[in-house]
This record gives C-alpha cells, structure tokens and sequence, in this order.
C-alpha cells in the first residue's frame, strides 16, 4: 500500500528544497551585480553555450557593466556589503546541495 502522506512530504520538502537552493542561487547573482562585479562569461572561457557572444559583444557588455558601476547610487560600503551578501547566498545554496547529496548518498557510505 502507497504511504500517501509520506510521499506528499517528499513532494512539498523537496519543492521548498528547490525553491530555496534557486532562490539563494539568484539573489546571490543579483546582488553580485549590485557590488559592481557584473559576471561576464568570455567566449574562450565557455565554449559549449548555446549562445557564443562575439569579442565585440563582450566589449560591449564590459562597457555597458563599467557604465552602470560608475551610475550606481551606492556607496563603497554599500556595495561591500553587497558582495559579502551574495557570497553567503552563494555559500546557502552550495550548502543545501551539499546536504542533498548526502542525504541521497551519505546513508549508504555510513553504513
């Protein structure tokens, strides 16, 4: 017989589980951004994607990141606190998949 309510909890655990890791993950990158370090992937770097941008494409951006730096409105401090904060929500979702996989593999490797 089908545990119904246990298989729910899976369901609902491991959508909050998405939800979170996701949501760390973006905020992280979003207030990257706000710190003034705009992650700019080059062609050379990352050859597989599915979109290659131009070097001329990459100068573009560059500049276009080096532009709102100079027009962001927050303080050096501001921007500081910025980074430390999107590497702590770097920092939560790499923990949470650190967790995962021990939950899914770390039982069988302990025995």
């Amino acid at each position: 017989m089908i545990d119904w309510s246990a298989f729910g909890l899976v369901l609902a655990s491991a959508l909050v589980g998405t939800c979170v890791v996701v949501a760390a993950f973006s905020l992280g990158i979003r207030l990257l951004t706000v710190s003034g370090r705009t992650p700019i992937v080059t062609p050379a770097e990352f050859t597989d994607a599915i979109t290659v941008i131009t070097p001329a494409d990459l100068r573009h951006a560059e500049k276009r990141a080096a532009k709102a730096a100079r027009k962001s409105p927050l303080s050096a401090g501001q921007k500081r606190a910025a980074l430390y904060g999107a590497w702590v929500c770097f920092g939560i979702s790499g923990f949470a998949v650190l967790v995962g996989i021990y939950l899914i593999i770390g039982d069988h490797l302990l025995g």
